[in-house]
Formats: C-alpha cells, structure tokens, sequence
C-alpha cells in the first residue's frame, strides 16, 4: 500500500547536492512527497533578521535576530513534517541541524540522520534520537519508499 503526500523535512548542511538526490530518488521511486526545508541561500539566511527588521550593532544581535526569525520557519516547517531528515556534514558545524533535530525528536517525529561514518562518535547523541542512520541519500529514499510503501530495495 503506498500512503499518499507525506511532507519531509530537509535540514543541515548546505554544500552538497545531498538535498537534490533525495528529491531526484523520491520521484524516480514515484513517492509522494513534499520535500521542505530551511532557507538554504547562507547569506539570505545570515541576513534574514537585519534585512527584515533593521540593523544591530553587534554580531551577537544580529545572529541572534537572524536565528530567530529562521525559526519561525524552520519550527512551523518540522511541526507539520511527517519525518525529519538531518544531513550533517563534515566541513562545516551544522549546529542548527542539531537544534532541528532535538526539536523535532521534543515533538516526537521520526528522525533520519544523514552522515559519513567518520561523525558517528561526534553524533551519537543525534544519532540516538534516530529511527535511521544513513550514510547515503539513496538510503533516505529506500528508507521512505519503505516507511510509504512496505517495499524493500530490489537488490534485497
């Protein structure tokens, strides 16, 4: 049986194509998914707070009126998620992903984390409040073609 119009959240790290093969697997397996996720333009998203409700003097201020502001995104976006998909990188500190992640495991949504094996250790905890730790995004689409469909890989 194939469940109709799930909605997957996307969060984490930003320098890769990871987003793109997810979206590009989940049509080829014909799912039916809506794939949302943070603003991923980085400078759109550093600049969101000042841009939209004036200048800070500090860096401080406008990365915490920056935060804020993508909040109201990201939170309304993980509520109405049926999972959450958290890539962590290893180039860059996703420290915001880590956030989506608690927050989404606080609401008791099932959590894909999405990592190279090398950040096992570093993410355990992460790792923990997962139903699912891939190390590919093929594995996220053959994780929601069988959470959607009961059927397994092919090659299984």
């Amino acid at each position: 049986m194939v469940e109709a119009g799930w909605t997957v959240y996307l969060s984490g790290e930003i320098h890769t194509d990871w987003r793109d093969r997810i979206r590009a697997g989940a049509e080829a397996a014909g799912l039916d998914v809506a794939f949302v996720s943070p603003v991923t333009d980085h400078a759109a998203s550093d600049d969101c707070g000042v841009a939209i409700l004036g200048d800070e003097e500090r860096p401080f201020w406008k990365d915490h009126k920056g935060a804020r502001v993508n909040a109201i995104r990201n939170r309304t976006l993980i509520r109405r998620a049926d999972i959450v998909v958290v890539r962590f990188g290893d180039k860059y500190r996703q420290w915001n992903a880590a956030f989506d992640a608690g927050y989404a495991a606080a609401l008791d949504k099932p959590i894909i984390t999405l990592h190279e094996p090398a950040l096992t250790h570093a993410l355990k905890e992460v790792d923990g409040a997962a139903l699912a730790v891939a190390e590919a995004p093929e594995q996220v689409v053959e994780l929601l073609r069988y959470a959607m469909t009961g059927t397994l890989p092919s090659a299984a």
